[in-house]
């Protein structure tokens, strides 16, 4: 693969994943579960340090190993040996099914906001879905360097419509929700007793909205001058993608009561129809929906990167290495997701989809990378670390425990899931190894 994406074009894919169909659902749920503006805002402050902390983590990595594949590598390269190629083989068997669910979800989501535009039954929301993903595998069939062009150009678009929502909610404001949420709320202090467990639980959807920000580490083997285009791109995203969060928050709460931001299925679109009435909410739900293919652009395009890097160092089928012969892109990779988020698009729903993406990830891809990189680091030194974080080890000790304090916080049937599918992939994993030697023998 030739490297050929710049800091700009790395920074771009970054923060479209980011912001996704993600923030305009979330906001209600963060909402609901605290059910006080304030609180939410803590919530989203809370997956913003914890995207932060972690950013180390996967910072280091990157720059040690710039593949593809992301995650996949770092597992494989930092525990090394036969560990390496198991727990990289079980994170490579979650993303099989967790990708294709992040996809899906996301265009569940986009059809769910078109029907605010254009009454859609659950058949027609379906059938959108799956348009949404033929149209993005179309425009991702092709080289890095246009696809890098085409992330620019709407990375742009995602900018724009959040400094919308911003200017609009803090220009204009409510002055009953705005008197709620500042003076009574946020400034004056008035605030009722939260358990941490609900800001924990609260949390979750609000790092969902801030994954993506490792995007660019799955584009390792395609980043121009990785060790620095990596780890700055992924804090510029950061930083940048939370100061538009916490503006987007303030400026929701300043017009809308947290019971109204509770309630509505469409809170940007309620949001501007409050502002400015129905042309205004129209105008914006097409802005959230073209930011909502942007961000799925760039979740596929990373993703299709980590079975293809398996495939080329012979862990996971062949076939998944093939790249375009002109393009030199994995095509079959790119195939195959799309394929199976079609198939998960037209069986699936959307509740729980959010939480349960977060969890299953905690165990075989947060938490194995953060002991990965300490295991790395004691077996060849510090100094052998292209690049290296700050206060090491505190960001690696802060993600892990604001992981599992996630993982604690989710429903028991999240945590189960997260738990089964490891034990299922060891199972595969013993079988496809056993065949494997029986046919060497």
């Amino acid at each position: 693969m030739k490297r050929d994406l710049s800091m700009l074009q790395a920074t771009a894919i970054n923060m479209i994943d980011m912001v996704g169909i993600g923030p305009f659902l979330t906001t209600a749920t963060i909402a609901a579960a605290t059910g006080f503006g304030p609180y939410a805002i803590m919530a989203w402050i809370s997956g913003l340090l914890l995207a932060l902390v972690d950013a180390a983590i996967w910072s280091e990595l990157g720059a040690a190993f710039p593949k593809a594949g992301g995650s996949y590598t770092f597992i494989r390269e930092t525990f090394g040996g036969r560990l390496g190629k198991l727990l990289a083989f079980l994170f490579i068997w979650q993303t099989i099914f967790q990708a294709p669910l992040v996809v899906a979800s996301g265009t569940q989501g986009f059809a769910g906001y078109l029907s605010y535009l254009v009454h859609l039954d659950v058949p027609g929301q379906r059938i959108v879905a799956v348009l949404v993903i033929v149209i993005l595998t179309i425009l991702l069939y092709r080289p890095v360097r246009a696809v890098g062009a085409i992330s620019v150009v709407l990375w742009c678009t995602v900018l724009v419509l959040m400094a919308a929502i911003i200017s609009a909610g803090l220009l204009w404001p409510s002055d009953g929700a705005r008197e709620t949420f500042w003076t009574h709320g946020l400034i004056g202090g008035h605030w009722p007793r939260l358990d941490v467990s609900v800001l924990a639980a609260a949390t979750i959807p609000a790092t969902y909205s801030y994954l993506g920000y490792y995007n660019v580490c799955h584009l390792g083997a395609e980043v121009q001058e990785p060790v620095r285009v990596i780890p700055k791109s992924m804090y510029l995203s950061i930083a940048g993608i939370g100061a538009l969060y916490l503006l987007m928050q303030a400026s929701v709460y300043s017009v809308l009561p947290v019971s109204d931001v509770m309630a509505s299925t469409f809170v940007i679109s309620a949001f501007f129809e409050r502002l400015a009435g129905g042309t205004a909410a129209t105008v914006a739900t097409i802005g959230i929906l073209i930011v909502a293919v942007a961000s799925l652009f760039s979740v596929m395009l990373g993703y299709t990167r980590i079975p293809y890097a398996a495939a080329r160092n012979g862990e996971f089928f062949s076939v998944f290495g093939q790249e375009h012969p002109k393009g030199g892109f994995p095509t079959v990779s790119l195939l195959v997701l799309a394929a199976l988020s079609a198939v998960f698009a037209l069986t699936l729903t959307i509740d729980a989809t959010i939480k349960s993406i977060v969890t299953v990830r905690i165990l075989t891809q947060f938490l194995s990378q953060a002991v990965g990189l300490v295991v790395y680091r004691r077996r060849v030194g510090s100094a052998a670390m292209p690049w290296r974080m700050w206060l090491y080890p505190i960001p690696v000790i802060f993600a892990m425990v604001g992981w599992l304090l996630m993982f604690s916080a989710a429903r028991p049937m999240q945590q189960v899931a997260a738990l089964v599918m490891p034990v299922i992939g060891l199972a595969v994993y013993a079988g496809v190894t056993a065949l494997q030697r029986k046919h060497d023998a």
